[in-house]
C-alpha cells in the first residue's frame, strides 16, 4: 500500500508536505500542488481516513438512518441533509431500517464506532435511550419525524396528531363515515399520533366507525394488497374513507381498487400521507397530508452541524405544521 512517505520521496519533499496538500491545501504553494496531485494519481495512494480522524478527530462523514430511503419523503429529507452538509465540507452516508429497530441500531451503532462526526435518525420505534446514551458519549443524534418525549435530544418533526386530524376531518365532511386507517407499525410515534388525530374525528362524528389495518411495510405493494382487499369485499362492507400510511401506499391501493372495479372517489375516498412528487400522477391524483421534507432534513441537518462543532450546543426542538392538499382520491 503506498503511504504519504512514498508520496513525499517521489515529490522530494516531506511528509509533512503532503499532509498540508490533503488536509490545508492553502498552505502549498501550486507549483508543489501541482507536482503532489500528479505523483499521488501516478502511485495510487489512497488517503487513510483513520489518520485523518486521529489528526483531526474528525471523519467528514455524517451518517442518516431513515426508514427507508427509497421512500420519495425520505429521500427528499436525505437530500436536504446531504445539501447542508456538503457546504460545511462534510460527506454523507445513508441506510435504511426498514421498520426494524434491530437493524437501526446496527447502523447507528457502525456510524460510532467509525468515529462519524454525526447522526441524523429517522427513529423505527419510540424508544431513544440507546440514541441519548450515543450523544451522552460524545456523539451528536438529531431525530427526524418522531419527538423526544423525555425531551434529551434535538428533534425535527411534524404535528402528527394534527397531520391525522385534517385528513380524518377531510373525509367525514365529504360524507365518509366508514373510514379505514390503513398504516405501519404501532411501534412508531408519528403512526400512533396520527391514528389518535383520527379517533379525535371519529369520536366526534356520530355514526363515524373507525378500523385499523397495520403493516410493516408502506410501499405500492402493500398498498396494492389493501386495495385488493376493500375490492373484494361486499359494497356494504367496505369502508368509504381510506387514509393510507403514506403517498406510495395511497397509490398502490387506489391502483388496485381500480382495478377492482371500485370507483375512487365515488364509491371510496383516499387521502395519502407526505406529498411527494408523485401524488399528482397517479390514474387520480392524490389528496394527502403534505410533510415539508425539505425542511424538515434542512433544519436537521444545520443543528447537527451546530451540534458537531460545539459539544455543550443547547438541544433544540423544531415542530412544523402539516397542510391538507386536496386533489381528485378524496
Amino acid at each position: 500500500m503506498v503511504t504519504i512517505h512514498d508520496v513525499a520521496r517521489h515529490v522530494g519533499v516531506s511528509a509533512a508536505t503532503v499532509s498540508n496538500y490533503l488536509n490545508r491545501p492553502e498552505k502549498v504553494a501550486p507549483a508543489t500542488t501541482a507536482r503532489i496531485r500528479a505523483a499521488v494519481e501516478q502511485l495510487g495512494f489512497v488517503p487513510s481516513l483513520s489518520a485523518r480522524q486521529l489528526r483531526w478527530q474528525r471523519s467528514g462523514i455524517v451518517g442518516v438512518s431513515v426508514i427507508n430511503a427509497s421512500n420519495p419523503f425520505f429521500a427528499d429529507v436525505v437530500t436536504a441533509v446531504e445539501r447542508v452538509v456538503a457546504r460545511a465540507g462534510l460527506t454523507l452516508v445513508t441506510g435504511s431500517t426498514h421498520e426494524s429497530p434491530d437493524q437501526q441500531e446496527r447502523l447507528v451503532a457502525l456510524f460510532e464506532q467509525l468515529r462519524f462526526d454525526g447522526t441524523v435518525v429517522a427513529p423505527s420505534d419510540a424508544q431513544m435511550a440507546a440514541l441519548v446514551a450515543r450523544k451522552e458519549r460524545g456523539h451528536p443524534v438529531v431525530v427526524v419525524d418522531q419527538q423526544d418525549p423525555a425531551r434529551r435530544l434535538s428533534t425535527v418533526s411534524l404535528r402528527h396528531r394534527e397531520g391525522g386530524r385534517l385528513a380524518a376531518q377531510h373525509l367525514v365532511d365529504g360524507g365518509r363515515r366508514r373510514l379505514l386507517v390503513a398504516t405501519g407499525t404501532a411501534r412508531v410515534q408519528q403512526t400512533r399520533r396520527r391514528l389518535q388525530g383520527v379517533r379525535d374525528v371519529v369520536g366526534a362524528t356520530p355514526g363515524a366507525t373507525l378500523r385499523v389495518d397495520h403493516a410493516d411495510d408502506l410501499g405500492l405493494e402493500e398498498g396494492a394488497a389493501v386495495g385488493r382487499r376493500i375490492a373484494a369485499a361486499a359494497p356494504g362492507a367496505r369502508p368509504d374513507g381510506v387514509l393510507a400510511g403514506n403517498d406510495t401506499h395511497a397509490l398502490g391501493l387506489v391502483r388496485a381498487l381500480l382495478d377492482g372495479g371500485v370507483r375512487v372517489p365515488e364509491d371510496v375516498a383516499v387521502v395519502g400521507y407526505d406529498d411527494i412528487p408523485f401524488a399528482t400522477t397517479g390514474a387520480v391524483p392524490l389528496t394527502t397530508v403534505r410533510q415539508p421534507a425539505r425542511a424538515i432534513g434542512t433544519a436537521a441537518a444545520e443543528i447537527l452541524l451546530r451540534e458537531i462543532d460545539h459539544a455543550a450546543a443547547p438541544r433544540e426542538e423544531v415542530l412544523l405544521d402539516p397542510e391538507l392538499v386536496v386533489r381528485q382520491s378524496a
